[in-house]
């Protein structure tokens, strides 16, 4: 017997866990997480040995959201299918679970039928799919590892025989990755993809096959070529090309197409002065111009028979200045944008961090070299107001920051390290770990945006967003005015503006409005506000499926409630209380509405599509017990929203009358309305007495 596959249910409602659970059946093994960290926690542990994940939207500590951003980030998305399984509905949300890589998404309330067959459908894609990659992905590796494999050997031999170290083949790779991938980046002008960029960077280490032909006395010739020996070691490029056309059953291959390409033309430049064919601009292919580049910038850092290394500013500022030939402006500026982290990854000495900062010294630098003027006066002024700034910036809760375009970097006020926990000058912050982090990337994007979109006449952007400090959030009021250059053809120059700390008002709203909604003694919310949210929950006329949107309404009542206050005293009733409220939310979904509509009256309201006598019956069971000796009994009226009620008030009565006669006939259960005959209901309205109008007066005599 095969061995069941794996679900991974991920709901903060047991209820809701329960529900799907019981409707994917006994066909798979069902493993669980009530919130997003313990969904994290399952994949890391079970790994691919998930084979389908059902994600709810609405946790704590994590949403769904957030979890299929981890998915992602790991890679775990490509191999485990998801289903986001949530009421919401809204266009927008759908998108972004698609965008991050849902495999299908099922709208609640749930038809039993539907989830069966879409768990089905794509567990079966899914297997099917895996089976096709793994025979694929064998396949891929082996031929992939050959290849790589022959390149370097080849690559290598040149190299050898060139009395060179085999570091140059590894560097022009380095820095053709990093440029194309810029490049990609920066413009569309060039339809790169991932695999393009792969490919070349592959066919790269093959630019120079060509000088395995040119004479050794040549090639290792300490000084310069005379014109004759010039003439013989140009002829290395077409040679390569050649060699590589030679090729009759490979030369259709694309790694040897992209290598051939390199190899003829990597001498190119972009003003026509290069060879062997002297082509001009984008004649020349991409991947030859960006190989032509790497390979210069190495010849210049390296040392080589005939020179001693040039450093990195030197090579950069003589590729710029033409000294080298001309080249695609465009990847001139993907050079610029990758210096810093080109230092790094080739290891010739200068770090990005002392590049980074020798910027941020260039007005100090001008001064020094008589390049601007000030008065000792107009410095002591400028000091003065510094020294007010700063001042008047601590006593307050604003941080003042300015932002510039180019280079991309933030200055914040002094006080920013008290207030925010981060340094005064930020390079890149858009980019920056800890920037983002304190501000959410999202929030960032959306100041960006608006102002870019503001004009020099209205230039200010007024918003609020949420801050991570200290490992809390608090609320922030941004206030900034965006910097544009001159009247005609206005460009953004970048933002001065002040964060202001308004979490402390923030937080006194969110309570007022969680007072208005709340019972102040058990914090569920208050029968006003439930009788809103259910109304408009119920629909009217077209608003709602009114054979499929089935809803469910029940009234809980603690039986001998009285007697609990008149034995222990009204401070341990109030404890009972609120103990049985939190009973009543952990046994139900965080969408459901759960309030206090009386004393010791509970109201508790949930979708339901299926048959809700076993979640009443279950519910039912985990509200009874115990609490400090005391014995909890609860009785309940059940009420069924469907094609005949829609009205709050009148499902409302339904499960006050229900209630009513399960409390008359005996207490510690539930009765659905639907369950009573029509001579039941009609003598329970003739009586006009219903459980809420006090039944419970009499409870101390039972």
């Amino acid at each position: 017997m095969s061995e069941k596959q794996t679900i991974l249910i991920v709901d903060d409602s047991m209820l809701n866990r329960a529900l799907l659970a019981d409707m994917i059946g006994d066909a798979y093994r069902i493993i669980e997480a009530e919130d997003g960290k313990q969904a994290v926690a399952a994949l890391q542990k079970e790994g691919a040995g998930i084979s389908l994940v059902l994600l709810d939207y609405v946790m704590p500590q994590m949403n769904g959201f957030d979890v299929l951003e981890v998915m992602n980030k790991n890679g775990w998305i490509k191999d485990i299918p998801v289903i986001m399984v949530s009421a919401e509905s809204d266009a927008a949300y759908i998108e972004r679970a698609y965008e991050l890589g849902v495999t299908d998404f099922i709208n609640r309330p749930y038809d039993v039928n539907i989830v069966r067959r879409r768990v089905m459908n794509t567990l079966m894609l899914y297997q099917k799919q895996r089976t096709l990659m793994g025979m694929v992905a064998d396949q891929v590796y082996e031929r992939e590892k050959s290849n790589n494999l022959m390149v370097y050997i080849l690559s290598h031999i040149v190299e050898f025989r060139n009395g060179e170290s085999g570091m140059h083949v590894l560097n022009v790779q380095a820095m053709t990755e990093m440029i194309l991938t810029q490049l990609m980046r920066l413009t569309d002008q060039y339809p790169l993809t991932t695999e393009d960029i792969s490919l070349i960077t592959m066919a790269s280490s093959l630019h120079d096959i060509g000088k395995i032909a040119i004479p050794e006395e040549i090639l290792n010739k300490p000084g310069r070529f005379t014109d004759e020996e010039f003439a013989i070691m140009k002829t290395h490029s077409a040679v390569g090309s050649d060699m590589l056309d030679d090729l009759e059953l490979y030369k259709d291959e694309k790694l040897v197409k992209v290598a051939r390409d390199i190899c003829r033309w990597h001498h190119e430049r972009w003003d026509g002065r290069g060879y062997p064919d002297g082509l001009v601009g984008d004649d020349i292919p991409i991947s030859a111009q960006v190989v032509a580049l790497a390979d210069v910038y190495d010849a210049l850092t390296s040392r080589r028979v005939y020179k001693p290394p040039f450093s990195h500013e030197e090579a950069l500022r003589m590729i710029r200045e033409g000294e080298c030939g001309a080249f695609n402006p465009l990847i001139l500026e993907c050079l610029t944008a990758v210096a810093g982290d080109l230092e790094k990854r080739l290891n010739h000495g200068i770090t990005g961090r002392e590049i980074s900062i020798d910027s941020l010294h260039l007005s100090e630098a001008t001064l020094d070299n008589g390049d601007a003027e000030a008065s000792s006066r107009t410095l002591e002024l400028l000091d003065y107001e510094r020294m007010k700034y700063h001042f008047f910036a601590s006593m307050s809760n604003e941080v003042q920051f300015e932002f510039t375009e180019e280079p991309p970097m933030i200055v914040l006020s002094d006080w920013s390290d008290h207030k925010l926990d981060l340094p005064e000058i930020i390079m890149d912050p858009y980019n920056d770990e800890a920037f983002c982090a304190t501000f959410g990337k999202e929030n960032l994007e959306k100041l960006s945006r608006l102002l870019r979109a503001t004009t020099i006449d209205d230039p200010v952007v007024d918003m609020e967003m949420e801050a991570t400090v200290g490992g809390e959030t608090r609320w922030f009021h941004v206030l900034a005015r965006a910097l544009w250059s001159g009247p005609s053809d206005p460009v953004y120059l970048g933002s001065i503006g002040k964060l202001i700390d308004i979490d402390d008002r923030q937080a006194e709203l969110i309570d007022l409005q969680f007072k208005a909604y709340h019972d102040p003694l058990t914090e569920v919310v208050n029968g006003a506000f439930a009788r809103k949210v259910i109304a408009e929950r119920l629909g009217s006329g077209e608003a709602c499926d009114r054979h499929r949107d089935r809803h469910v309404l029940a009234l809980c009542d603690l039986d001998f409630f009285k007697q609990a206050n008149d034995t222990y005293g009204h401070q341990f009733g109030d404890r009972v209380l609120k103990h049985f409220a939190e009973r009543l939310q952990e046994s139900v979904r965080g969408e459901d509405v759960v309030a206090r509509v009386g004393g010791d009256e509970f109201l508790l309201c949930m979708e339901c599509p299926v048959d809700p006598r076993p979640l009443i019956d279950r519910i039912h069971r985990s509200l009874e017990g115990d609490f400090e000796g005391f014995p909890l009994s609860v009785s309940m009226g059940v009420a069924i929203a469907g094609s005949d009620v829609r009205d709050y008030d009148e499902l409302f009565r339904r499960a006050d009358v229900a209630l009513y006669h399960k409390k008359r006939g005996g207490r510690s259960g539930y009765v659905f309305y639907s369950d009573l005959d029509e001579k039941e209901r009609d003598l329970l309205l003739e009586e006009a007495h219903t459980a809420l109008s006090g039944i419970d007066r009499d409870e101390s005599d039972q």
